[in-house]
């Protein structure tokens, strides 16, 4: 296991200032938040060794100066998210952070707002969350952008489906146009100061976005001049958020995370902007359980790990939550602060987590991959003519909500899952991509796409969708033309009559025949149906499966089904059993279980249907530091003894686990004879367990 800071492979963000207990030793923090404070807090976090950056909402905060007139002179209420009530969205369960319209004003009141925290000498700007909600557009600023970017008079966003589209079309647009000038800007200044600043976009996913009917700028991000990488925030509070699989309505946090993860990627993939994946340990609900709230991270965690393009992360947001503050336990009355097995637990994966940059990748299936194209027009999409959008953050039970069909998101998720269960790589990409980037579907074998709940914003993805089906490419079109988001006035209205007769036109492909048509290389097939149609039962389910299958075979692929999901990351063996799926999957071995606190050995286990690894194969190298809940660092190994510090959160129990050959002769912590090890020899494994200190515990093992 090397050392990361260079690489900036970890980190964290917290608002809270610093306390010993939240210190994770990662490459680096994100200091969270703008206030009176926020200099001292830079400053303590740089004195604890850290490189420091900053972030703040884009779309939300503690902006009540620029609301109520301190800032200028005037009221700003009118830059409200502004549903058709007239009401103020605002964000989670505040009274007075509403959801901001990002006009030039309040664009340049994040600038100023902004502007001194050059001083603080951070190496980058994280502004998190550009988010614009579905069911706002009723505020009077944004009335004012609507006349000035359609050229027309405003529409009610709910009045029609058309309108609705182009309400999204303007909140993604004013986003994106606020982003860039405020980068732009506070980049130029910095450079102008001489300093390098850095500028990155936590943001949700699209899948997820979509989902809880949320627009925000998503693939725009790719091309923003001023913007260095993303941060994809997906954690248990997005992943848990109710689908739809063979008639059943359920929470399937490891597949939708999977998928979350998936189409995250292709904010930064391709070019050389950064990408951390998030992981939440709690998440924002604070009424679940500590075993709830492990069960799901862990969800999220292997997830991530399954895809192994992406080998940077935030570990948490928030640690002050996690660590010092007290949740219910299953089985008992009361909160209780984190279990001590709970917090290893997290610190070892939080640990390992720098070391997944491993150029030895190796995937258990070798079948076709398969590629679930979504757009960001599927933001501006989420409402029915007659139907109500509701509202949902994450802070709900969204089991219990009545009537939140909508939620569900079936459309997509009728495409995605059936491959997904029966074993198959699936992964979303992002439609747009395909216009700039000529390699963009490089990774997939066969591609899904539907325009039932999106639309091509421009007929060039379908010349290039039509280039790659020559070049030997599979396409599955799925669609009834039922969508009432046809009829809105686009580039295709008036000579096609939706936009899926000019994708076959493109192709020179017959939309009436039935079955697979060879084009160039490649094929296609048209299914007039609608995507969410295969959510209603496992018989549905298995017809999506039985064309994706035929369409691969067709074109040479070899068609496996299996209940397991596993990618061997160097040493790391890294896997889930679909819960749905059915069956078990036995792994036999020499390996450290990672997911274990106390870091035991596997040589044989059984996985059931949801079930979960992350595994140190002790066979692949010779390395001699296996895993550890600290950070481990100073290093020094010689022919008579080994010499390092690891460093850890005060009140983490630390277990550290490290290859030798034969047992010690002595141990000792700061100088201190250390008796609470234990040393296997069949393994040739030796446990090292003490108390966390951020300072570091000085350790000296003789030979």
């Amino acid at each position: 296991m090397t050392d990361s800071k260079g690489r900036e492979a970890t980190g964290f963000q917290e608002q809270a200032p610093y306390d010993e207990t939240i210190d994770l030793r990662t490459d680096f923090v994100m200091v969270y938040g703008l206030n009176d404070s926020t200099a001292q807090r830079i400053a303590r976090w740089r004195d604890a060794g850290y490189r420091v950056q900053l972030m703040t909402g884009i779309s939300w905060g503690n902006y009540q100066d620029y609301l109520d007139g301190r800032w200028d002179g005037s009221d700003h209420w009118a830059d409200t998210q502004t549903a058709g009530d007239g009401s103020p969205i605002l964000h989670g369960h505040s009274t007075d952070i509403p959801y901001m319209v990002p006009t030039f004003g309040f664009t340049e009141y994040l600038v100023q707002k902004l502007r001194p925290i050059l001083e603080f000498g951070v190496e980058g700007i994280h502004l998190e969350e550009p988010e614009f909600w579905a069911r706002a557009g009723y505020s009077e600023s944004f009335k004012r952008e609507w006349q000035a970017y359609f050229g027309e008079p405003w529409q009610a966003p709910h009045s029609t489906a058309e309108a609705h589209f182009r309400s999204g079309q303007l909140k993604q647009h004013l986003l994106s146009r606020s982003l860039d000038r405020v980068t732009s800007v506070l980049r130029d200044e910095a450079l102008q100061q001489g300093r390098q600043v850095r500028f990155y976009v936590p943001t949700h996913s699209l899948l997820n976005y979509t989902q809880w009917q949320i627009v925000s700028p998503e693939s725009r991000l790719r091309t923003l001049p001023s913007i260095d990488g993303a941060i994809a925030q997906v954690w248990t509070g997005t992943a848990r958020t109710p689908n739809v699989y063979a008639g059943k309505v359920a929470e399937r946090t490891f597949e939708t995370a999977y998928l979350e993860y998936g189409i995250a990627q292709d904010l930064t993939r391709g070019t050389d902007r950064r990408m951390w994946f998030l992981h939440d340990p709690i998440e924002d609900h604070p009424d679940r359980t500590w075993e709830d709230y492990l069960a799901n991270y862990r969800r999220t965690l292997i997830a991530s790990l399954l895809h192994p393009g992406v080998s940077r992360y935030e570990v948490a947001p928030w640690p002050n939550r996690i660590f010092n503050r007290p949740y219910p336990r299953e089985g008992s009355t009361g909160r209780q602060p984190i279990p001590p097995e709970t917090a290893t637990s997290y610190l070892i994966a939080m640990n390992s987590l720098r070391d997944l940059d491993q150029p030895d990748v190796r995937r258990s299936a070798d079948g076709p991959r398969i590629g679930i194209a979504l757009s960001d027009t599927a933001m501006f999409q989420r409402w029915s003519p007659g139907g109500e959008s509701g509202h949902y953050d994450g802070l709900q039970d969204a089991l219990a909500l009545e009537g939140r069909e909508q939620l569900h998101f079936s459309d997509f998720y009728g495409l995605a899952l059936p491959p997904l269960y029966d074993g198959q790589q699936v992964v979303p990409v992002q439609l747009e991509n395909v216009l700039d980037t000529p390699g963009a579907l490089d990774a997939v074998d066969v591609l899904v796409l539907s325009y039932e709940f999106q639309k091509p914003l421009a007929p060039g993805i379908h010349y290039a969708l039509a280039g790659w089906v020559a070049r030997g490419g599979s396409l599955l079109y799925v669609g009834d033309d039922a969508d009432p988001y046809h009829e809105i006035r686009s580039w295709w209205t008036g000579r096609y009559a939706t936009c899926a007769d000019h994708l076959a036109e493109a192709l020179s492909a017959d939309r009436a025949h039935d079955g697979v048509q060879a084009i160039g290389r490649g094929g296609v097939r048209f299914l007039p149906t609608r995507p969410a149609d295969f959510t209603a039962s496992p018989e549905r389910a298995a017809e999506l499966v039985a064309a994706l299958r035929e369409l691969a075979e067709a074109a040479g692929h070899r068609w496996k089904p299996s209940n397991w999901l596993s990618v061997q990351r160097g040493p790391y063996l890294i896997g889930a059993v679909l819960e749905e799926s059915g069956g078990t999957q036995v792994i036999e071995g020499n390996y450290l279980d990672l997911l274990d606190p106390h870091l035991g050995i596997v040589h044989h286990r059984e996985l059931g249907p949801g079930d979960l690894t992350w595994l140190r194969d002790l066979t692949y190298d010779s390395e001699p530091l296996l895993a550890s809940a600290g950070r481990v660092i100073d290093w020094q190994q010689t022919e008579t003894g080994i010499r390092f510090a690891c460093e850890a959160p005060r009140g983490v129990q630390v277990v550290t686990a490290l290859r030798l050959a034969s047992a010690p002769t002595t141990i000792q912590a700061d100088g201190a004879t250390l008796t609470t090890t234990r040393y296997d020899a069949e393994a040739g494994v030796l446990w090292l367990h003490h108390p966390g200190t951020p300072a570091g515990t000085q350790l000296t093992i003789d030979f």
